[in-house]
């Protein structure tokens, strides 16, 4: 591995997933531009080792074996500039500060986003979105690399984005800048949105607690939360992961819990709800790794 790039062996990534779980990584860099991450990924690739591509690890539950071969964790690529009625963001840039910079520059679209604790990495890998809104809604285009180590740029036609998915998903992209394209509107207005959304998570999600985000899905015509609330789920524990009481639809780690306690919890919900509702929960939270 490419000594000039802050690269660790071994490292536990319960040091970084919003959980406080997982296993550690053969090997973890931290590229701070898109010639390191194409250093490290032709290097990893000639040394046979799998890539996996991190930015702030929330939507994520890493398994307690840890992850195989080199993570890249992009959040030292974290710049954020404004150009008239576009904001660029690198991959690894905080999504609520993105948000933050729109409303200095009284740019409304991303009032959504306000409270979404990921990267701009992983909002357009998942098409992340809350009250209303969108990732893709507000996406210009996107610069990746590709598996042959190729940079590309890739219109939002071209990103084939539907419910919590992206073209990201179906290939060994990795996502490194993206251009959103806002509309001007007054910044008081975008901020007392933006409180607003901030202040319905507040009194809805158990944000006090360490936790994954939201984990299932929206079932067509239903609510996940609902279906677990009306289970009669919510308190229940396994190991040091539990049901939040505050929000059906996530699991909180209660008391040092590991990956395999959230994935316990998540089996268990999935297959009450199932005998329930015959509907079955298909997790939106991002599952990696390998078993201890």
């Amino acid at each position: 591995m490419d000594k000039q790039i802050n690269i660790l062996k071994n490292e536990p990534l319960s040091k970084y997933s919003f959980t406080r779980t997982g296993g550690p990584a053969d090997f973890i860099a931290f590229p701070k531009s898109v010639d390191e991450v194409r250093s490290l990924v032709k290097q990893a690739k000639n040394d046979d080792l799998p890539i996996t591509v991190l930015g702030n690890a929330s939507n994520l539950i890493i398994k307690d074996g840890g992850i195989n071969g080199l993570v890249i964790m992009l959040t030292d690529m974290n710049s954020i500039s404004c150009d008239n009625h576009e904001i660029v963001a690198d991959a690894g840039a905080s999504y609520i500060d993105v948000t933050i910079e729109a409303q200095r520059n009284s740019l409304s679209g991303l009032e959504f986003a306000a409270g979404i604790p990921g990267s701009v990495g992983g909002a357009i890998y998942m098409n992340a979105g809350a009250y209303g809104g969108e990732t893709d809604k507000i996406v210009k285009s996107v610069v990746v690399l590709t598996n042959d180590a190729q940079i590309k740029s890739l219109s939002n036609q071209e990103l084939h984005f539907g419910y919590r998915h992206s073209l990201i998903q179906e290939n060994d992209y990795i996502v490194l800048q993206a251009t959103f394209e806002l509309q001007s509107g007054d910044s008081n207005d975008i901020q007392l949105e933006m409180d607003h959304f901030n202040s319905l998570r507040a009194s809805k999600q158990p944000l006090d607690l360490p936790s994954c985000g939201s984990v299932f899905k929206r079932p067509v015509g239903n609510f996940a939360g609902k279906l677990i609330h009306d289970s009669g789920l919510q308190g229940y524990q396994s190991g040091g992961a539990q049901v939040s009481t505050k929000h059906a639809g996530f699991i909180v780690n209660v008391d040092h819990a590991n990956a395999t306690d959230y994935l316990d919890v998540i089996h268990h919900v999935q297959a009450v709800v199932e005998t329930n509702y015959n509907i079955h929960l298909e997790t939106e939270v991002r599952i990696i790794g390998r078993d201890k």
